[in-house]
């Protein structure tokens, strides 16, 4: 058998295993992950979703009491003495689930997904850092992270060294205080003796108390003095911290979340998209802690100068440190409120949809206390654009279609500490379309959905309004090498299947773009207007949409399975098929997509000419469509025509066709239990 998940996670060391310790806390104990791994992780995780309520929450309970069942049955076998102690944990650890997840059954799932999640891509990296294989990419991967895990530790180390100073600050600054108060003490007293009659006898103090004061004096000069330093060398700390503050929330928000973001934007095209916002999270609440008590330090530096001012020779550094921290702040705030579940790239009128809204800094700096509400709106191409010109704060009036349940508060979590909103049951009830008319079909014109927000941190002492991120950026011509590549990402995920565009698809569908021989590295620029708005020569359709159209009828279950097989070539144009059959032995034939038909399969086949006997010619069956494959299937098709014998596959070999399409031939029904015998359609060539 396969290794179980924990097995592997036990073997993993370093930053890796640290991580997986951070993982794991009161609401899932890492002694029920080890003692309970099997039972983890026979569940079927990947089908249950935390956000659906009404579906998944039976699954989820019963989940749930199968957890505390199993951790009865642990108990009950505990027996001896020594298993007390094992008992009682196990004991405490079933108590806490019931409370924390008996009245929220999902919130289990949402927990275990997430370190699930966590334990593979941590498991992945490991090995592929082992196998070699990805070993750059892995090696600067893992050299990324732990730069970041310990660019995090050494700020945290610097804000604990500055809030030491700022206590030491305070220190001294109240033990100059004390001395001032002495100081106005002896003044006082000395203006009373000198107001005395000579020969009065107290009058022998005034000496002494001279000398007092001079000492005062002297001591509060060196005070003033230390306190200044100390106030400079804290604003040059201050100075320091915030600069490596900036430098690292720019990696995280500027490289790591916007690399999230144009990953998940390629998932729509098929491309693996590897999700790891809950590290994305760990690392911006970690930021927004050490931002904060910055923050907060320097409000109390503000205010110890204001409870004492000291004129300083310098420029004052203070209110440019301020401002720093507030921005740093601000655009934390604003940058981490992302869309963790887009809504569809097409949407219909009428048709329900969802997505969901997250705040990765959510569970800090006490937003989660008063939850926000997020509303969405939908709004033009043309609308998003001057929204990014203009101030950002302005509201927008005119909007360009309805949304039905456009306002969700969001929810927080305790468990996994997110903060998040999801929208289920919106739905677009009108929309405005624009009034240039010609150029552009409805399908080409563009809208975004804008989420936005409004909520206040560290008790409306900042108020935020955030947006959803920046949209549309759409170029107008884009190279063949990146177009081709995103094609074949998007051909394997639409069709299921690990199989692409082999070379000489890649081939074929550039000279059908371009009309001449395209190498498939090519920089070559291909125009919107070439892809998806001019037809193609002599053609009534784009390029897109004939691209679309082989795609759907191969991803369809009449076809997928040949395209897995290997039994499809699809992608070769007439005259090459024919250069092909006409060295094979007579009644060979392939499979290839119509050139003059979307959607459609034509079968070619070399047999004697009727012309000249003995000389071999090259036939093409008319197309056929998924309507015809609904009829009877491509199988039993080819399995009718007996001109059609040994099958050319996409790997260039040759086989029987009953060896590649035998498994697929519908069982013959002879008679029939009614007493009537069946007839049956076949396919044949007059």
């Amino acid at each position: 058998p396969s290794m179980s998940l924990w097995a592997k996670v036990r073997e993993l060391e370093g930053d890796s295993l640290r991580q997986i310790q951070n993982l794991y806390g009161q609401n899932f104990p890492i002694e029920f992950r080890h003692y309970f791994a099997d039972i983890i992780e026979r569940q079927q995780w990947d089908q249950l979703d935390p956000d659906n309520t009404p579906n998944d929450e039976p699954h989820a309970k019963y989940i749930l009491d199968l957890f505390l069942g199993e951790i009865q049955k642990q108990c009950d076998s505990l027996i001896e003495a020594r298993d007390f102690v094992q008992r009682l944990h196990f004991s405490e650890i079933a108590s806490h689930f019931k409370n924390v997840y008996g009245p929220a059954p999902l919130e289990l799932v949402r927990t275990v997904k997430r370190i699930l999640s966590i334990e593979k891509r941590l498991v992945q990296h490991a090995h592929s850092l082992i196998d070699g294989g990805m070993h750059m990419r892995n090696d600067q991967h893992s050299e990324k992270l732990s730069h970041i895990n310990s660019e995090l530790k050494r700020l945290a180390a610097m804000t604990r060294d500055t809030e030491n100073d700022l206590r030491q600050l305070q220190s001294n600054q109240e033990y100059f205080v004390i001395n001032y108060q002495d100081s106005l003490k002896i003044t006082s007293e000395l203006q009373q003796i000198q107001q005395l009659d000579p020969s009065n006898p107290n009058r022998q103090y005034e000496t002494q108390l001279t000398r007092k004061q001079a000492e005062v004096d002297k001591l509060l000069r060196a005070e003033a003095q230390k306190l200044q330093q100390l106030r400079a060398s804290l604003a040059t700390r201050h100075e320091e911290t915030f600069t490596h503050l900036s430098q690292l929330q720019n990696q995280i928000l500027d490289e790591e979340l916007i690399k999230w973001k144009r990953s998940q934007a390629l998932a729509y095209n098929g491309v693996q998209h590897e999700s790891n916002l809950d590290q994305l999270q760990q690392w911006c609440v970690t930021l927004a802690e050490i931002i904060w008590q910055n923050r907060q330090q320097i409000k109390r530096v503000e205010l110890q100068r204001q409870q004492l001012p000291i004129n300083n020779p310098g420029r004052d550094v203070l209110p440019d440190l301020n401002a720093t921290i507030t921005a740093l702040l601000s655009t934390l705030v604003t940058s981490t409120f992302i869309i963790e579940k887009q809504p569809p790239q097409v949407l219909k009128t009428q048709t329900r949809f969802g997505a969901t809204i997250r705040l990765l800094v959510g569970g800090k700096l006490n937003v989660h206390m008063n939850p926000p509400t997020v509303k969405a709106s939908i709004i033009s191409e043309n609308q998003a654009k001057a929204l990014l010109k203009n101030d950002t704060s302005r509201s927008i009036t005119e909007m360009s279609g309805e949304i039905l349940n456009p306002e969700s508060v969001m929810e927080y979590h305790p468990q996994s500490g997110i903060l998040s909103v999801n929208f289920k049951n919106m739905s677009l009830r009108r929309i405005k379309r624009s009034d240039k008319r010609g150029a552009e079909s409805v399908t080409e014109e563009k809208f975004t959905i804008l989420f936005q927000s409004r909520f206040s941190v560290g008790g409306n002492e900042l108020v935020f309004q955030v947006r959803g991120r920046i949209p549309f950026h759409i170029p107008d011509k884009v190279p063949w090498c990146k177009l081709i590549e995103t094609l074949d990402y998007k051909w394997k995920h639409e069709c299921h299947s690990s199989r692409g565009l082999t070379q000489q698809a890649k081939q074929y569908l550039g000279y059908k773009v371009f009309k001449q021989i395209v190498p498939i590295n090519s920089d070559r620029q291909i125009s919107w207007a070439q892809f998806n708005r001019e037809p193609l020569p002599n053609r009534n359709f784009t390029f897109w949409q004939w691209f679309n159209g082989v795609m759907e009828l191969t991803k369809s279950k009449h076809l997928q399975k040949h395209w897995d097989d290997g039994a499809i070539i699809g992608f070769i144009g007439k005259a090459e098929s024919q250069d092909k059959l006409v060295s094979k032995s007579l009644a060979s034939f392939l499979l290839r997509y119509s050139d003059s038909e979307i959607g459609g399969l034509t079968i070619a086949w070399v047999a004697e000419s009727d012309k000249a006997p003995g000389i071999p010619r090259v036939w093409n069956l008319q197309p056929q469509t998924l309507r015809d494959y609904g009829i009877r299937s491509l199988a039993d098709r080819i399995k009718d025509l007996d001109q059609l014998m040994y099958i050319i596959k996409s790997d260039n070999t040759t086989q029987v066709k009953d060896e590649v399409f035998g498994q697929y031939y519908s069982k013959t029904i002879s008679s029939s239990r009614d007493g009537y015998v069946r007839t049956e359609l076949m396919q044949h060539i007059p």
